[in-house]
């Protein structure tokens, strides 16, 4: 029996961004080749971004000048969530107070609702998104409005950015500061809350969708929140370590170092007494730390720590990093 590859148990991949297809302004290395295969093996591709400053069509057009396949309809952005979300819950032309960009106002019409600036307007619901133009008036409308009792959905709650200069405040400090105002808190349409990825599951006809992120606090996170299978890709923000340390709700299915490790097989882990094995390495947990059999530079060595750890902590609630103790084969 052949063996087969990871991704052809899946339906469809929805691709984080930033440390998984890019970093910075290049490709990471074989990632855009990976995802440049799916189309052949009849695999769904969809991109899940929490950026709701750029459309998504700004989004694809950058994705296709690294090379990546990108129509603007896989691109889905938090933007594009929160207006479901709106819309699910709201009348046809129900009045919307835009705390936001022009991107997040677009994607409030495309849902049939109207986009409005203003508490005299009479908003039922306020959208709040990143724009770096927003100032204290902007927070002011929200506050009276949200403060009445208005339905409040937030794109996002990332509290940083990175920018040229270094890391500037994000969509959630501005959320934060309505927070304060009002006592109130927003339901969130980005990671890593589910409704981002299930509208990127919806839009492709998925049933089976593989999450892939290198951040286990938005990617992972939101994809088990979503009750999606997922994987971790060591491109980006999370190491093996803080893998490896990660609290339940942020656990991976499944974990690569590259984006090609989807077109490969994935060792399977299996355990026997207390002894977790993957590939030629296996791990066990012994008073709170972790024994290997195997390499530090093999990842099969930890993804059998993984599984031995995690076994042990089922409930973790918070990160917790145990003491490893490796020996050759």
């Amino acid at each position: 029996m052949t063996e087969v590859s990871l991704i052809s148990r899946f339906d469809a991949l929805l691709a984080d961004l930033d440390g998984v297809v890019y970093a910075g302004p290049h490709a990471i290395p074989g990632a855009v080749e990976s995802l440049q295969q799916l189309s052949g093996l009849g695999v769904g591709l969809g991109y899940v971004t929490n950026n709701a400053s750029r459309s998504p069509a700004q989004v694809a057009a950058h994705l296709r000048e690294l090379g990546a396949p990108a129509e603007d309809d896989q691109v889905v952005s938090s933007s594009q969530a929160a207006a479901e979300l709106l819309a699910s819950r709201l009348a046809p032309g129900s009045r919307i107070l835009v705390t936001g960009s022009p991107a997040l106002a677009h994607e409030i019409e495309l849902v049939g609702l109207v986009p409005v600036y203003s508490q005299d307007e009479e908003p039922v619901a306020v959208v709040q998104g990143f724009n770096p133009n927003i100032g204290w008036k902007d927070l002011a409308e929200a506050t009276y409005v949200v403060s009445a009792g208005a339905l409040w959905v937030a794109t996002n709650t990332d509290m940083s950015i990175p920018q040229a200069r270094g890391i500037a405040p994000g969509n959630g400090t501005l959320v934060a500061a309505v927070t304060a105002a009002t006592g109130q808190k927003p339901l969130v349409a980005g990671k890593p809350e589910a409704p981002l990825f299930h509208s990127a599951a919806k839009r492709l006809g998925a049933e089976r969708p593989l999450v892939v992120g290198d951040r286990l606090d938005t990617d992972i996170l939101g994809g088990n929140n979503a009750g999606f299978a997922t994987v971790a890709v060591l491109t980006g923000v999370d190491t093996r370590q803080s893998i490896l340390a990660a609290r339940a709700a942020e656990r991976p299915d499944y974990l690569i170092e590259t984006l090609p490790d989807l077109h490969r097989p994935y060792p399977e882990v299996t355990h026997d007494d207390g002894t977790y094995s993957c590939g030629k390495a296996s791990a066990r947990v012994a008073s709170g730390a972790v024994g290997i059999i195997g390499s530090p530079d093999d990842l099969d060595a930890w993804r059998a720590a993984c599984a031995a750890w995690w076994a042990a902590t089922p409930d973790a609630s918070a990160p917790q990093a145990p003491q490893l103790a490796w020996m050759d084969h």
